[in-house]
């Protein structure tokens, strides 16, 4: 407006000018002609002032059309991304409206586009430093179940760990194919086997495949295969694969936590969608018959056929029969200012089956034998109040010591004796289960600060029976826990961490500098121990990283 009244005084000014240097005759037919200009100049820009009226209005009302979607919907919580930490709560909301559609913007400046397919490349890089007040001989990744007692050597020394190796990349790919949206997704750090002089020079640790799967969306229908994170692990948001959609704290420890059951394996799900709020799923996933280092004594006449078959966390051939059936029910709801609720539960059937030789049968006979075992867990978080969360997750039943990061057997195998002769086996599934409960603040003033408190804890039941197989006159006591067991046969395993999380520098194009510290402490109390030998071992470790995340 201000151009087009500059340039109506500008031919104004020209037009009098003219006038003046003109015939009367001359000056009347200017004067006339200024006249009309200016006031078709002013029927235009009145036009115009209308025209731009009417444009406020029409976004005026869109823009009550959105808030009215926004308030309906609540929301619909979804983690994608989390820049301050990989596994930190970043909740943001989704709606839709009637505005017109508008090319995708890419959700990372590093995404790239082939053909009808957009890459979104992620990690972090990471320099950890690492101290326990024993040595676990553990680098990143606590083994919770070896914790040394007070009473040995290593109970008596501490250890320091700096490394790169919790360094961490990943790769997302997203198309459309007709009605169908593709996912897949690519995770890999190198926390792998590595050589035993991997410390001596070059420190070359060896790279692992951590995640690999892709999912198809349609509808209400979801449909992923390959290696994720097992359903066994409790969510934030839904049923999502996502790992930042994961409730599996934020801390630095690449085992986690006591209390979070666990799983990255070979799987393929179903999720079903009735609504914004529900999710229904059920998965296959690949089984292990675990029995863990020590823990477990077979019957001494079936020991070496039996050893084989389990897998002691050095047997990756173990002749597993059925895959576990997971199937999981999850509801998300937001309400009042944005927060956020999740509530998930469901049911685990894992099987083990064995072979063995029916001995004082003639013919030697082989018998199959098999046992299976059910599992319920649940999960929930809250949004108490803005940036306060409260978090818990639980599991309890037969044979899923697995899924308690290993710290427990799966199986045990009793002898059956029919004559003083004949001897057979059956399996028994130990009772287990663990939980965790948590709080992840991040106040309101200090956006780049998160703090994270937990409590976790594992318990194991005992199982244990004389070995009726056994030469000796007094049988010993064999299976989980029994009288004389080792002491890694653990009763129960308890952990109290602290987080604090800071971000040091964020931009969204160049990504993010954190500083990450973890501080826990642990307690470990086998079955059995030896007369005047310590009842628990204890260990106070600390980590504190810094950490550069890809935008």
């Amino acid at each position: 407006m201000k151009f087009l009244r500059a340039l109506s005084l500008i031919m104004l000014g020209a037009g009098t000018a003219l006038a003046q240097g003109g015939a009367p005759a001359d000056r009347q037919a200017g004067a006339a002609s200024v006249a009309d200009e200016i006031k078709a100049l002013r029927e235009a820009v009145a036009q115009q002032q209308q025209q731009i009226a009417q444009q406020q209005l029409q976004i005026g009302q869109q823009q009550q059309k959105i808030d009215s979607l926004e308030k309906a919907l609540g929301g619909t919580a979804h983690v994608e991304n989390a820049a301050l930490h990989p596994n930190a709560p970043a909740t943001t909301a989704t709606v839709s409206s009637d505005a017109p559609p508008q090319d995708k913007p890419k959700e990372s400046p590093l995404s790239f586009r082939i053909g009808q397919a957009d890459f979104t490349p992620g990690g972090f890089v990471d320099f950890e430093t690492v101290f326990r007040t024993t040595n676990t001989g553990n680098n990143i990744s606590t083994q919770f179940g070896q914790i040394p007692f007070s009473n040995t050597v290593q109970g008596h020394l501490t250890e320091l760990r700096l490394t790169g190796q919790y360094s961490r990349y990943s790769l997302k790919v997203t198309t459309k194919f007709g009605a169908n949206d593709v996912t897949g997704y690519l995770e890999g750090d190198f926390n792998g086997n590595d050589a035993a002089n991997v410390f001596v020079t070059s420190n070359p640790h060896t790279n692992r495949l951590r995640l690999y799967w892709a999912q198809i969306k349609r509808g209400n229908w979801e449909f992923l295969g390959g290696q994720s994170w097992g359903w066994i692990t409790p969510n934030r948001v839904g049923l999502s694969p996502v790992p930042a959609d994961l409730a599996i704290t934020i801390n630095e420890d690449a085992n986690i936590q006591v209390g979070i059951p666990y799983t990255r394996a070979g799987q393929f799900r179903v999720v079903y969608h009735p609504n914004d709020n529900w999710q229904l799923g059920a998965a296959v996933e690949n089984p292990e018959q675990f029995v863990g280092v020590g823990e477990v004594i077979f019957p001494f006449a079936f020991n070496a056929q039996l050893g084989p078959q389990f897998d002691a966390g050095n047997n990756t051939a173990t002749p597993n029969a059925f895959p576990d059936v997971i199937s999981k029910i999850a509801y998300d709801r937001t309400f009042g200012n944005s927060k956020h609720f999740h509530f998930e539960a469901g049911g685990l059937l894992t099987t083990v089956k064995i072979t063995n030789i029916h001995i004082g049968v003639p013919g030697t006979p082989f018998v199959t034998h098999t046992a299976s075992g059910g599992s319920v867990l649940g999960a929930m978080n809250v949004d108490v109040v803005k940036g306060l969360r409260v978090l818990a997750n639980g599991l309890w039943g037969q044979g899923n010591g697995r899924y308690l990061i290993g710290l427990g057997p799966a199986a045990v195998v009793r002898p059956i004796q029919s004559s003083p002769t004949v001897f057979d086996t059956e399996l028994s599934l130990p009772h287990s289960g663990g939980g965790l409960a948590g709080l992840e603040f991040q106040p309101t003033k200090a956006p780049k600060t998160l703090f994270g408190a937990y409590y976790g804890a594992v318990y194991f039941m005992r199982n244990a029976f004389p070995d009726t197989t056994s030469p000796l006159a007094v049988k010993p006591i064999i299976g989980f826990g029994g009288i004389n067991s080792p002491n890694s046969a653990n009763r129960a395993i308890q952990e109290a961490t602290f987080d604090w999380t800071q971000t040091m520098w964020r931009n969204p194009q160049y990504g993010a500098v954190v500083l990450i510290t973890q501080t826990s402490y642990l307690t470990r109390s086998p079955w059995f121990v030896a007369p005047g030998a310590p009842k628990n071992a204890h260990l106070t470790m600390a980590f504190l990283s810094l950490r550069y995340v890809l935008p």
